[in-house]
Parts: structure tokens; sequence; C-alpha cells
């Protein structure tokens, strides 16, 4: 039976987040220590990044950087050096005094975002399987979530199947209503690995500047994009930068997810807006770090590129392993995540699949379902990291393979 307060009469939790109880991951992270299974589940690496970026948060603490509360907009240099990298990588110019807006991470920057731009029975656009974190956030603000279900798409070229999960430009037309205030777009996009194409994403601006649309964009996996897939900032495309709030983050692109460093920006109003939220959340975080980011933005073009071919090669690893162990694999194009089909194994219930995973084969994953609001759309995939050092990875890949038997 629920808890009730004894004069109110209703239980403790606030109704809107209701259907939110202890988050999968957390429950994935307690099987795989209470049996020892290797943790491909929660997307966090294995190892620290850069040495010369922990030094600098190093220095930061030690010279008194950041120690007590930091600006509320965050630290001249960190929002400098955020500037530079939109400009120098896609050509976007903000200014860092009112269009850049540092947060406590890109989980704050949604939130803030969400709750300074919506109203009650407003709707918002989210493309499914989302972040879990966008579902709560919504409610939260007490607005509508509207999920568009990227597809699954299978063909073959080559003789290769070639598997990726495809927006609907149609469906997500059909769900913009009068209510509709925002579309939430995430490219990279999380869980699926798929990388929104460049006449997708100017179909979503299109349809943006036509129903007077704004867009907050979580693009925290811009450096982790493969093969011939781009990653375009959806706010460079005509009619978008002015109504575009991009959110940025530090933990994906440098491996520090424990410093909470993420950004937002866009227009001058949009800042203000964002800003007026956030200050009453953490109202400011990560002060010695955000210098030390401010340091890693700056790094030059080999790093993102060794870090963006050692993940290609994990990615490969691990795909392949899954296909050997005789799941159906969808390669991601982006983020370090790869989503797999159960049913050639025999199964359709990812829920039950994750949990007996650990004992069966040593292996935590997440089933993606959890990402969904048509559960049974996400029924028969589950998601991997492997943002994980390669001997974890091929250890991984060999129990997996067991399946196979």
């Amino acid at each position: 039976m629920a808890a009730m307060t004894s004069s109110a009469r209703r239980p403790l939790l606030n109704r809107r987040l209701a259907e939110f109880g202890t988050t999968i991951f957390a429950e994935m992270s307690a099987l795989a220590l209470s049996t020892g299974a290797i943790n491909l589940g929660q997307g966090f690496p294995d190892r620290d990044g850069p040495e010369e970026i922990r030094e600098a948060a190093v220095r930061a603490l030690r010279d008194g950087r950041g120690n007590q509360y930091p600006p509320g907009p965050g630290v001249p240099e960190l929002r400098t050096a955020i500037a530079a990298h939109q400009e120098r990588r896609y050509g976007l110019t903000y200014d860092p005094g009112t269009e850049v807006l540092v947060t406590a991470g890109a989980t704050e920057a949604v939130a803030a975002a969400l709750l300074a731009l919506l109203e009650p029975g407003d709707e918002v656009i989210a493309l499914e399987p989302y972040y879990d974190s966008y579902a709560a956030c919504i409610a939260m603000a007490g607005g509508t979530r509207v999920p568009v279900t990227l597809r699954p798409h299978e063909e073959t070229r080559d003789g290769v199947v070639h598997r990726r999960f495809h927006l609907d430009l149609d469906e997500l037309r059909d769900a913009v209503t009068d209510n509709t205030r925002l579309l939430l777009i995430n490219t990279p996009h999380n869980p699926s690995g798929t990388v929104l194409t460049r006449a997708e994403l100017t179909a979503i601006a299109e349809l943006a500047v036509e129903r007077d649309l704004l867009v907050v964009t979580d693009e925290v996996y811009e450096h982790l994009v493969f093969d011939e897939a781009e990653h375009i900032p959806l706010a460079t495309l005509p009619g978008m930068r002015g109504r575009t709030v991009t959110i940025g983050s530090a933990g994906k692109t440098f491996s520090f997810t424990g410093w909470k460093v993420g950004w937002v920006t866009a227009s001058p109003d949009l800042v203000a807006a964002v800003r007026s939220a956030k200050q009453y959340l953490t109202y400011v975080a990560s002060g010695p770090f955000q210098y030390a980011v401010a340091e890693a933005l700056a790094l030059p073009d080999a790093y993102f590129e060794a870090f963006r071919a050692d993940m290609l090669a994990k990615r490969d690893l691990l795909s392949a392993g899954l296909a050997e162990a005789g799941f159906g694999v969808f390669r991601p194009a982006g983020t370090y995540f790869v989503t797999t089909d159960i049913r050639p194994l025999g199964e359709s219930d990812g829920f039950a699949f994750c949990r007996a995973l650990p004992e069966r084969a040593g292996v935590v994953a997440i089933p993606n379902a959890v990402f969904y609001d048509h559960r049974e759309a996400g029924a028969p995939f589950v998601r991997f990291a492997f943002c994980k050092q390669t001997p974890v990875l091929e250890e991984a890949v060999s129990r997996l393979k067991t399946l196979a038997g």
C-alpha cells in the first residue's frame, strides 16, 4: 500500500513522478555487483580521460580557482572555450557573455530548458526511444510528452544486412498539434546509435519554422560519429539559430563523466530563460572542473580524431562479437552504444533477458523498452555500452558467445 500523509491522504511522491521509480541502471548495476558480471549497461568509461586535463583540474584546485561559487553562467574561460569550439567546428558564432550557459552536466541542461520553456499542457515531441531523464523532466515541467518512434529498418547491400533505426518524417509531422510547444531532438541518438541525416534534420527545421516551434537538441555525442555519418548541429540550418537550444557536455567527449560539466548555447533570450530555471536547481556546480574543461575544448584535432578512432575500434569489436553470439546487431553510426535484437536468440522480452543475462553469461545490458512509452515497440531490443577498455570488451564477447550454443 502506498504511503500516505496523515492530512492530505495522498501518496507522498508528486503524482507527476509516480510512473518513475528506481532507474533500470541502478537495478542492473546492482546485478553486476552481486553476480560479478561485466557491466556493459550504464554508459560510463572505465578509465579516465587525458592526463593533462586531469592535471588542469588539480591546478585549478591548488590555485583556488573555482573552490568557491563560480559565476552563475559559468567561468568566463569555459564560456569563451565553448563559443570557440562551436565556431571552429560548425561555424556557429555565440557571444560567451549572453549566449552560453554552463550547467551541471547535460542532464541539468535538459531539465532547466524544459522547466524554463514549458507550461502545463504544452506538448513536447520526443524521438522514442529516448534517454530516460527526458520523460521525467517533461513531467516535472507539467508538459505532455508525445513520442515519435524511430522504427527498425533493414536493408541488404552487397550481400550484407544493414540495420538502422529510421525516423518517419510523416509521423513526425502528424504528431504536431496546436498544443505543441517544443521538439526534443537527440542526435547522435542514445540509445539507438542513429545519427540523423542532413535531409532528416532539414525536414525537422522546416517543420519547426512552419509551426513556430522551439527545439531543444541534445548533442552530447557530437564527437562520436562513425563511418559516413556526419554530425550537423540543428542550429546551423536556416531559421534555427534563434529557436534552438543546443546542449553539449564534457563527460562523453573527455571521459570525465563524474565532473558533471555541460552547457547550453542559444540566443540571448533563450539562454536567459534557461538560466532563470537553472539558478534554482544547482545554482552553480563543478567550479574547478570548469577551468579544466576549458583547456580540454582547446585540445588539438588529433585528440578528437584519436578518441573517435578508439571508440570505432571498440564498436566494431563488440558489434562483431554480438553478431557471432547470435544477436541481430544495429551497428551504430554514433554514440558508444550498440542496440541489438534478441529475437534471433529465440527471445522476445528484453527485461527478462537482461535480468537473466548476468547469470547466463556474466554480462549486464539494458532493456531498451525502458526508453519507450510504447513498451511493445522496444520489447525485443537490448543495449550494450562499448566505452570500456579493450580487454574488458574481449572478455565480454567471449562470455556472450556462449549464448550461441
